[in-house]
């Protein structure tokens, strides 16, 4: 596992390429949605991507990766630009509010697949900027 890999998951993501990412996955995949439960496997992380896909058009730039020593755990931070396309269950409702925010990841690897995925942004500066 690489750099270059979770570097791939984010051009994947932004071309929303979902099936190139989920070939980075483990099957058993443990997704820790923000201020959100985890969940686990790649069939999870997939539904998770159809309902973020439907209801959100983000793009992550200035994407920053960092490794440690045995390649086995890395950080990604980065800008998240976006559109509110449709309401999510709890939050406001969407007419196509943009927002920008700051954001984080945290990966594990094992096998040369992504074995979790952690991702972080503040929520409280997203809701500001939806309910504008």
């Amino acid at each position: 596992m690489t750099v270059q890999m979770i570097e791939a998951y984010y051009r994947a993501f932004n071309a929303r390429d979902y099936t190139s990412m989920l070939a980075l996955v483990a099957d058993e995949v443990m997704h820790d949605i923000n201020q959100g439960p985890r969940e686990i496997g790649s069939n999870a992380f997939a539904v998770f991507l159809k309902r973020m896909d439907e209801r959100y058009s983000e793009q992550i730039t200035d994407l920053a990766v960092l490794a440690d020593d045995r390649g086995e755990r890395f950080a990604a931070e980065f800008t998240v630009t976006g559109k509110y396309l449709v309401a999510d269950a709890g939050f406001p409702a969407a007419h196509g509010q943009k927002y920008e925010l700051p954001a984080g990841a945290f990966f594990e690897v094992d096998d040369d697949r992504i074995t979790r995925v952690t991702t972080y942004y503040n929520l409280r500066d997203w809701l500001e900027q939806v309910r504008g």
